[in-house]
């Protein structure tokens, strides 16, 4: 008996879209026996018919037009690797739902922004919506919070999400150069976008945290409601400080549920040296999350790249040819959660101060006071050398006890007003991992 391969149409064809053809090549016959039938690119759809992708692209049938694909009978499901979260992206996803068609995409900007009304209308149609490649590339992130970790009531999901912004870290902290220098190189060997504002300034992690946090937790995607900062202000001194008192500092994203509601955001933060997370370095991602039954789990890998994005593409590709459908954010609509999101003004943590500030009696007394007044406790303080002038900036590092955030930022409105403090205070929060 012939079984019918399962016909992709597959739109874009740049890392991702090659990647996914070059993998469907290389292992068809293991991914035929895995699957239960061949998995076969029929139709495709690229700007370029001529670009060389290192791959061949004949024997196609070809559209201008992405959202023809939804439309075109041959084709049983299609594979969105566009990117964007409006445009061509979104209408063919949309359009190849609405015509019943099971949609595996690699795109977390489209998931994060109107991941919530696709989910709706996979569920009303009946399809898949699959995503493993848009979270942490080829680590099966998506797979462990849906499936694998399904028995379980999940309290924290944290990572590090962001290949280029854990790789110019890395560097910052091995050879104690700037930010701005090693991203620079960072550009030239393709790590950073020529416009670096997606990775650096948070919200490419942002984008995968949201959707990490809409699994865990069970309820609608919820991107807008995320706090986000990137990585520009953290300077070689605060890497430098941060190993002297045992910690590093990575960009993670981290969401937790509390009685108050669901937390979720995005941030440098110093987490101690032995720490797992803290030893996952260069380019490689991590998710960690932690279960009621299970305890803590974490899942290490590249996040990035056409071979680790393109294998979680053509694993979703499997579950689809095995007739496996699982509700997007883990459960039917019904079911979902509808817990509030807690502001970042109530996070309650330990927070790194760094202060740049005249090297003159009574300035440390006037700092500990802007605290004090704000009710929070400091636990360390660390200051660098004398100044060899008296209008010479030395630095002061301080480390508090846990404390609200709403606090902290009253405290650094203070103190960023004394005139003995030359600079804004950098302020690094303190993660226990």
């Amino acid at each position: 008996m012939t079984i019918r391969p399962l016909s992709v149409g597959l739109a874009g064809l740049g890392t991702v879209g090659a990647g996914v053809l070059a993998v469907l090549r290389d292992n068809a016959e293991l991914i035929t026996a895995r699957a239960g039938r061949p998995i076969v690119v029929t139709a495709v759809s690229a700007r370029d018919r001529t670009r060389d992708r290192g791959i061949s692209v004949g024997g196609f049938r070809w559209y201008d037009d992405p959202v023809a694909l939804a439309h075109d009978g041959g084709v049983d499901v299609v594979v969105e690797a566009i990117g964007g979260s409006e445009g061509s992206a979104r209408q063919l996803v949309t359009a190849a739902l609405s015509a019943r068609k099971p949609v595996v995409t690699a795109n977390k900007a489209l998931l994060a922004v109107h991941g919530a009304e696709l989910a709706l209308l996979a569920e009303r149609e009946q399809v898949s919506l699959a995503f493993e490649a848009a979270v942490a590339g080829g680590i099966p992130a998506i797979k462990a919070l849906r499936e694998g970790l399904a028995a379980n009531r999940i309290s924290r999901v944290a990572g590090i999400l962001n290949g280029t912004c854990n790789y110019i870290l890395t560097v910052m902290r091995e050879q104690g150069r700037e930010f701005a220098e090693v991203l620079a190189d960072a550009q030239r060997l393709g790590y950073a976008e020529a416009d670096p504002a997606f990775d650096v300034d948070g919200i490419d992690a942002a984008h995968k945290l949201a959707i990490l946090a809409a699994l865990a937790f069970g309820r609608p995607v919820a991107f807008d409601e995320v706090h986000v900062e990137g990585i520009r202000r953290i300077s070689a001194l605060d890497i430098e400080l941060a190993g002297e008192l045992g910690y590093r500092i990575k960009l993670l994203g981290i969401a937790a549920r509390s009685d108050a509601g669901i937390e979720a955001r995005v941030h440098p933060c110093m987490v101690p040296a032995t720490a797992p997370i803290a030893l996952v370095d260069g380019v490689f991602n991590a998710v960690v999350a932690e279960g009621d039954f299970v305890g803590r789990v974490m899942l290490q890998g590249r996040g990035a790249g056409a071979g680790p994005t393109a294998s979680a593409v053509v694993a979703d590709l499997i579950d689809i040819a095995r007739g496996r459908n699982t509700p997007v954010w883990g459960a039917a609509r019904a079911d979902l959660s509808h817990a509030p999101s807690v502001p970042m003004s109530s996070h309650v943590g330990a927070y790194y101060l760094r202060l740049m500030v005249l090297d003159r009696p009574g300035v440390i007394a006037d700092v500990t006071a802007a605290l004090r007044d704000a009710g929070i406790s400091m636990e360390s303080m660390l200051q660098r050398g004398r100044g060899r002038s008296p209008g010479e900036a030395v630095p002061v590092v301080l480390t508090t006890h846990e404390t609200r955030e709403s606090a902290m930022r009253l405290a650094l409105a203070r103190i960023a007003e004394l005139n003995t403090v030359l600079e804004a205070p950098a302020m690094i929060r303190i993660e226990a991992a």
